[in-house]
């Protein structure tokens, strides 16, 4: 059994944020939705300070930054909550945290944490060593797998294996940053179970198998020529470093899978969210403006059974294995909160389009005869989903393009195939780009894998993955 014990000072901090928020509830307007054409580009500025806060504090402040990153996203999350509500009013502030909370972010780190927990559940035993061939047959394998388990859960399955494999390597940060590239995203194109975005998609009407036969050839060459790059870098340094030091965790040399539960409960996961976008009765609650649907509480109540069952039926033994803990998960959690809320009216003024102050877009998108324009739609939401949730950014450019899934999957088909393909590869351009990558980075610098700082990874993605970018461009888009 599991129980969770507070600080009596700390239980009260929680009890007055939450008397706080239930006393603005009542007020909540019917809509959820902001009104982004009636916001200007200061609005963005919480959402920019928290991206530069990730950036540059652990650079510049590293001791404060591990103890109070949580602190920091509060408050910047606080910075447009306050002068929101004090201009719009309480219950459109409370109707914005709601929507963010419910239609959002819970879902979110509910799904986030049953991948967590149920892959730190799986230990994958074996005397492996990270020599440049193995490191690609995994990294191969994981982005088969991404496609249908999603990017997270075959992050969180192959993360760990990989890690273990490369801790007696001097040089081994490279080898999680392609594995952010590949299997965090990449790997998650070709299946509405893949990636987020591609399932909404699949909710808005696009057919199962439309990305698999539109942009397959994107995705091999990509993921190809990221595993071929990667084995060039890898080689060098492998031979640069010479006779490798005495493996600091030895496995025994059978291979074996431990917690084989957990492999059936992955696959519940995958069945829980498959249902959620299948399964329409029509049934939904209005929770202070904001509709959730039966399918989606079905499916998160059902993903916290799941949590709590692999917790209960995983043997503490592999747990150990894993070195499972709770601090990346944490961290991710703190973070994405204060990213969720500050995203929200960036968003807003996105899907006003011409209305909005971020019109600009929408011209660079769209020919002077109004027909759109692939390369610029896989650019624009690709960059776009760097650093912004990469879902809600897609569904920007699905309904900028027409929102018609029957016209988008023939008569625009390469808008779409560029739209899928720049919300799902370019998510890999920064750490916030997908969920999976700071989840990966978290794993690894907890394992003691020093990682590169924000800036510091994007010098590798900016060098390796915009100009593959740019070669698609010119083969598929243009």
């Amino acid at each position: 059994m599991l129980t969770v014990a507070l600080h009596p000072r700390r239980a009260a901090r929680w009890h007055f944020i939450l008397l706080a928020l239930v006393g603005c509830l009542p007020t909540v307007a019917g809509a959820a939705e902001i009104d982004g054409s009636a916001l200007g580009v200061v609005w963005a500025v919480p959402f920019a300070g928290i991206l530069l806060s990730i950036a540059l504090m652990p650079l510049l402040v590293p001791a404060f930054w591990h103890h109070h990153y949580g602190k920091v996203a509060l408050g910047w999350a606080a910075a447009f909550m306050l002068p929101f509500g004090a201009l719009f009013g309480a219950g459109a502030a409370a109707a914005a945290l709601v929507h963010a909370a419910l239609a959002e972010y819970i879902p979110f780190i509910i799904l986030l944490t049953a991948l967590f927990t149920v892959a730190g559940g799986i230990h994958i035993r074996g005397n492996f060593h990270g020599s440049p061939g193995f490191n690609v047959v995994l990294m191969a394998i994981g982005a088969v797998l991404a496609s249908f388990m999603g990017t997270t859960g075959a992050s969180m399955l192959l993360i760990r294996p990989l890690i273990r494999a490369n801790d007696n390597r001097r040089h081994a940060a490279h080898v999680v940053i392609f594995f952010i590239f590949i299997v965090s995203n990449a790997g998650g194109s070709l299946t509405p179970l893949g990636d987020p975005p591609l399932f909404l998609g699949f909710l808005k009407g696009v057919d199962f198998f439309w990305t698999v036969k539109h942009i397959f050839p994107e995705t091999l060459f990509l993921v190809g020529a990221l595993l071929a790059i990667f084995y060039v870098i890898d080689r060098h340094y492998y031979v640069k470093e010479g006779v490798c030091p005495v493996d600091p965790t030895p496995d025994t040399p059978g291979f074996a899978i431990e917690g084989k539960v957990n492999l059936l409960l992955l696959g519940v996961v995958v069945a829980l969210v498959l249902m959620s976008g299948t399964w329409q009765p029509g049934i939904e609650f209005a929770v202070f403006g904001t509709p959730v649907g039966l399918p989606q509480l079905v499916r998160d109540v059902a993903l916290v059974g799941v949590t709590l069952l692999s917790l209960k039926l995983t043997p503490r033994g592999v747990h150990d294995s894993n070195q499972f803990n709770w601090a990346p998960m944490l961290e991710v959690g703190k973070l994405f909160a204060g990213i969720f809320l500050t995203i929200a009216p960036v968003l807003a003024m996105l899907k006003a389009g011409p209305a909005g102050v971020f019109a600009s877009i929408v011209g660079l998108v769209t020919a002077p005869d109004g027909q759109p324009i692939p390369a610029m739609y896989f650019w624009a939401s690709g960059l776009l989903s760097s650093f912004l949730d990469n879902a809600p950014t897609y569904l920007v450019f699905f309904n900028l393009a027409g929102g018609d899934p029957q016209v988008l999957m023939t008569t625009l088909a390469p808008v779409l195939a560029a739209i899928s393909a720049g919300a799902v590869f370019m998510g890999a351009n920064s750490y916030i780009g997908n969920a999976p990558n700071l989840m990966v980075k978290a794993i690894a610098e907890d394992r003691g894998l020093r990682m590169p700082s924000f800036f510091g990874y994007m010098v590798w993605s900016c060098g390796i993955l915009l100009p593959l970018f740019a070669v698609m461009t010119f083969i598929w888009f243009l």
